[in-house]
């Protein structure tokens, strides 16, 4: 039986980024190897994916008013919409007091779903 590879995420400044952003948050952790991703009572609520772009779930209220600031942000993986993300830009994600403001959004809209 062969030995499966071992996959690591590509973008490792990125990938800092993202685990400094997370550790804001207490008792969240980075989960994936291959697909950096947080979760909480089994909802996935932010993912890096492999282009090395942020996504956070948020409410439609939410998701509605970001979009209409920033009409590009629509979170696309695998040709399908991502109805509950936005995709952060760059702009954002590289200021850290802006980007954890839309992390805590997200991390207050999973805790409020049914856990899983």
């Amino acid at each position: 039986m062969a030995e499966k590879k071992k996959i690591d995420y590509p973008h490792v400044e990125i990938l800092d980024q993202y685990i400094k952003l997370i550790s804001t948050l207490d008792g969240i952790e980075k989960k994936g190897k291959s697909t950096p991703y947080t979760s909480l009572n089994g909802h996935m609520f932010s993912f890096l994916d492999k282009e090395g772009n942020l996504s956070l779930r948020v409410s439609q209220k939410d998701r509605d008013a970001f979009l209409k600031k920033y009409p590009e942000a629509i979170s696309i993986q695998h040709n399908t919409i991502m109805k509950e993300y936005i995709l952060i830009p760059e702009s954002i994600f590289n200021k850290t007091t802006n980007v954890k403001k839309y992390f805590k959004m997200s991390l207050d809209y999973v805790s409020g779903l049914k856990p899983k």
